[in-house]
C-alpha cells in the first residue's frame, strides 16, 4: 500500500513539474509593442563554435540613445552550461571574429581610444586584439598607424596576415590632385590594400604585398601557403559589378594568379556579378565563393585544384532554393553548407561531395519553419550551432543534432512578455497566373467576426530579397502596426528569392509591371476573404519597396488612401546616373539609357505622376548613395507644387541608404503611426 501511495505521489509531482514546465514554455503575454521596443532588441551577428565546439562566440548588437547608433559587443557562451559572458565594453566594436587552432584565443578587430593617446593600439584606430574565452583584457596584436582593415590567421597560431589601406594616385592628373586633396574627384584616388604578415613570436612585421589593387575579402589556405582574395582595381563600388575578381597569392614566391578572367564571366546571366564568400576547404583543393546578381540568383562557384591545374564549376543548387549567404566547408569532409531560402524559410543546406567536377545529394539540416542568419560547425564538423529566428523568438543561438534544435542563448528575454503579432503565409494569383505569396501579420486577439481591418502593404527592398516568415520588430511596419490595430500584408512578389530562379529573373524588363499586379491582386485576395477592408488601404517601403511604393500609387490611384515612401526612384534614368551600383538599372532595363529609352521610361514613375492621389509621406537620407534624395525631393515637388496632393518631405541630413541613428529611426516610426493614423482610420477612431 506504501508502495503504490509512494508512486501515486511521485506521479502527482510529475503533472505538477509537467504543468510547470508548459507554464514556463507559454509565458504571460501582457505588453503591447510599442515603437519603443524596436530599441531594445540585441541583434547576434555570426556565430563561430571553438575548435573543439567547447563555445559559441558571436558579436551581439544593440541601439544606443538619442543620435546613437549601433554599437557590437563580443560574447561567448559555453555550449554545455548555456553560461553567456560578455568579453567587451566600452565601444570597442568587435568584427571578425576567429578562434585560434588549439581554442584558447578568440581573435578580433576591434578599438580602444584612451583619453590623450595619440599613437597606437590605443588612439581608436581599428586594431587586430587578441581575448581569452573566459574573459580579461584585450591585448593588442597590431600597432598600425592607420589601422587593420582584415586579417587571417595561420593553423599554426603565429602567424597573422592583415590588410591596411594606401592611397594611390593613379594617372598623369596626379600632382594637381594632391596639390588640391580637398576637393572630390570622380576617379584618379584610390584607397588600395597592402598585405603584410605579423609573426607574433618574435613580433615582427613585414609587407609581402605591395598596394596594388583592393582586396574585398581573403582567405588563407590550411597550409598557410596561399591567400585567396576577391580583389578590384579600384574601391568605387561600381567596380565589383563585374569588374572584381578572385586572386591567389601565393606567399613563398609573391607571385599573384587571377583566377577568375572576364572570359570566365561570359555565360553568367549578366556580366554585372559580385562576387563574395570565398572559403577553402579543408584540404585546400578547392576553393568556393558566390557570385550575386540583382535579378538573378545568386551562384556557387567552386575551383578545384586537378593536377596543378585550377577547374572552375558552378554547383547545382536544390530546386528552387536561393543562395542566402554563408558559404561554410564541414568540418575535413567535402561538404559544401550554405543558407538556403525556400518560400520564405532559410535553412542550412549540405551538399555532400562535391569533389572532383561532381556533386552528391543535398539534405536539410535544419529543417521546419525557421530563418537561420549564420551557423559554423566544430574542427571535426559534428556539433553544429546556429542563428535561428522563428515566429515566436527573435535571434538567438541553437544547437543542431540531426534537425533537432536546442536553444543555448536567451537574447531577448523581454519578448516574452509582448503580446505578438499572429503571423502567417498567404497565397493568391498574381501576374502571368503565377501563384505569390506574402507574410499577413494580424493584431494578437484579431477575430473574423471582427470584421475587416485596415490594411498596410509593406513592400520589402532588394527586389532580389524576400520577408521572410519570422518574428520583427521593424521600421518599416512589421509587429508594430500588428500591434496598432492593422493587418500588415508583405508580399513577396516576382523578383523576390525562395521561388525558383524563373520567378526571381521574370521581373528582368518588367518592373513597374508585374509586380504591381502582384501587389494589386494580394489586395483583392485580402478584401475577398474579409480581412482587409477596401476603403482603407496604405502602402509603405524602402529602397525598392520606395520605389514600388511610388509606382502603385501612380498605376493605383483610387486604391490607397496613404503612403509611405522611403528612399524610393522615381526615374530610372537619374537612378543609373546617379546612384552607386548602375549593373541593378542596367539589368532590370535590360541596357543603358541610350539603347532602350522607352524601358527607362515605362520602368519610371516619374511619368505618371499626375495620377496620383494618394497623400504621400516620403523619407530619404540627405547623403543616400543608393537612391539619391533628389528622387525624394521630385517626388515631394510634383505632388507639393503642381498637382496638390497631401504630401510631407523628411530628409534625415547625413544618413545614407539606411538611417543610423536611434533618433532617426525613431522619427520615421513616429511619422509613419502618425501618418497612416491620420488618413487610414474613421474619424475619432482611435488605435493604441
Amino acid at each position: 500500500m506504501l508502495r503504490i501511495r509512494s508512486a501515486i505521489i511521485a506521479f502527482l509531482g510529475l503533472i505538477i513539474l509537467s504543468i510547470i514546465a508548459s507554464a514556463a514554455d507559454d509565458p504571460v503575454r501582457d505588453h503591447d509593442i510599442v515603437a519603443e521596443d524596436y530599441f531594445d532588441i540585441a541583434t547576434i551577428f555570426d556565430c563561430v563554435l571553438s575548435p573543439d565546439g567547447r563555445y559559441a562566440a558571436w558579436l551581439d548588437s544593440r541601439w544606443g540613445r538619442g543620435k546613437e547608433g549601433r554599437n557590437n559587443d563580443l560574447w561567448v557562451v559555453e555550449v554545455d552550461s548555456r553560461q553567456p559572458l560578455r568579453l567587451t565594453f566600452d565601444a570597442f566594436g568587435p568584427g571578425q571574429i576567429t578562434w585560434s587552432r588549439d581554442g584558447k584565443w578568440i581573435y578580433c578587430t576591434g578599438r580602444i581610444k584612451r583619453p590623450g593617446a595619440e599613437t597606437p593600439p590605443f588612439d581608436g584606430k581599428t586594431q587586430v586584439w587578441r581575448i581569452a574565452p573566459t574573459g580579461g583584457q584585450p591585448f593588442p596584436l597590431t600597432r598600425v598607424k592607420k589601422g587593420v582593415k582584415q586579417f587571417v590567421l595561420a593553423a599554426d597560431n603565429r602567424t597573422l596576415y592583415y590588410t591596411v589601406s594606401e592611397d594611390t594616385y593613379e594617372d598623369e592628373w596626379k600632382e594637381l590632385r594632391k596639390q588640391y586633396a580637398h576637393l572630390e574627384y570622380g576617379h584618379g584616388i584610390s584607397k588600395l590594400n597592402s598585405i603584410w604578415k605579423l609573426d607574433m613570436v618574435s613580433w615582427r612585421t613585414a609587407k609581402i604585398l605591395e598596394a596594388e589593387r583592393v582586396i574585398h575579402e581573403m582567405a588563407l589556405s590550411p597550409n598557410g601557403k596561399k591567400i585567396a582574395m576577391i580583389t578590384t582595381a579600384d574601391n568605387e563600388l561600381i567596380v565589383m559589378e563585374g569588374w572584381s575578381r578572385v586572386d591567389i597569392f601565393d606567399i613563398a614566391s609573391r607571385i599573384t594568379e587571377e583566377l577568375t578572367g572576364r572570359e570566365w564571366r561570359a555565360d553568367h546571366p549578366s556580366p554585372y556579378g559580385w562576387l563574395g564568400e570565398i572559403t577553402w576547404s579543408s584540404d585546400g583543393k578547392a576553393l568556393a565563393f558566390t557570385v550575386s546578381f540583382d535579378g538573378y540568383a545568386t551562384q556557387i562557384h567552386v575551383a578545384e585544384w586537378i593536377d596543378g591545374v585550377a577547374r572552375l564549376r558552378e554547383i547545382e543548387r536544390p530546386p528552387l532554393v536561393a543562395h542566402d549567404g554563408h558559404l561554410v566547408w564541414r568540418g575535413r569532409e567535402r561538404t559544401l553548407c550554405f543558407c538556403g531560402e525556400l518560400k520564405a524559410r532559410s535553412r542550412i543546406y549540405a551538399i555532400c561531395d562535391v569533389e572532383d567536377g561532381r556533386q552528391g545529394d543535398a539534405t536539410i539540416l535544419t529543417p521546419g519553419d525557421l530563418v537561420v542568419g549564420a551557423f559554423g560547425f566544430d574542427t571535426s564538423g559534428k556539433r553544429l550551432a546556429a542563428v535561428i529566428e522563428t515566429t515566436k523568438r527573435l535571434n538567438d543561438i541553437y544547437l543542431v543534432d540531426n534537425g533537432t534544435l536546442g536553444r543555448i542563448t536567451n537574447t531577448n528575454p523581454q519578448v516574452d512578455s509582448w503580446k505578438l503579432p499572429r503571423i502567417s503565409i498567404v497565397s493568391w494569383i498574381g501576374a502571368d497566373g503565377d501563384r505569390v505569396e506574402g507574410i499577413l501579420e494580424l493584431p494578437p486577439d484579431y477575430d473574423r467576426s471582427d470584421g475587416p481591418l485596415p490594411l498596410i502593404v509593406e513592400l520589402h527592398g532588394g527586389p532580389t530579397a524576400s520577408t521572410r516568415f519570422r518574428l520583427r520588430l521593424w521600421i518599416y511596419g512589421r509587429a508594430l502596426m500588428a500591434a496598432k490595430g492593422y493587418a500588415l500584408l508583405s508580399p513577396n512578389y516576382h523578383g523576390s528569392t525562395g521561388y525558383g530562379d524563373e520567378f526571381t529573373s521574370k521581373l528582368i524588363g518588367r518592373e513597374n509591371d508585374i509586380e504591381v499586379i502582384d501587389i494589386r491582386t494580394g489586395i483583392e485576395a485580402l478584401v475577398e476573404r474579409g480581412i482587409a477592408d477596401r476603403s482603407r488601404v496604405g502602402v509603405m517601403g524602402w529602397s525598392n519597396g520606395g520605389f514600388l511604393t511610388n509606382a502603385m500609387i501612380t498605376a493605383e490611384p483610387d486604391l490607397f488612401k496613404a503612403a509611405s515612401s522611403g528612399a524610393g526612384v522615381i526615374d530610372q534614368v537619374i537612378q543609373w546616373a546617379t546612384e552607386d551600383t548602375p549593373g541593378h538599372v542596367i539589368n532590370y532595363m535590360k541596357n543603358l539609357p541610350w539603347e532602350n529609352p522607352e524601358a527607362y521610361i515605362k520602368g519610371s514613375p516619374l511619368y505618371k505622376l499626375d495620377r496620383v492621389k494618394t497623400p504621400t509621406l516620403v523619407h530619404v537620407g540627405g547623403n543616400d548613395p543608393r537612391v539619391p534624395a533628389a528622387h525624394s525631393r521630385a517626388l515631394y515637388r510634383a505632388l507639393h507644387h503642381y498637382l496638390n496632393v497631401p504630401v510631407e518631405l523628411v530628409v534625415y541630413p547625413g544618413e545614407g541608404h539606411g538611417l543610423s541613428t536611434h533618433q532617426n529611426r525613431l522619427a520615421k516610426i513616429k511619422w509613419d503611426l502618425a501618418w497612416f493614423k491620420k488618413y487610414l482610420l474613421d474619424e475619432g477612431e482611435e488605435i493604441e
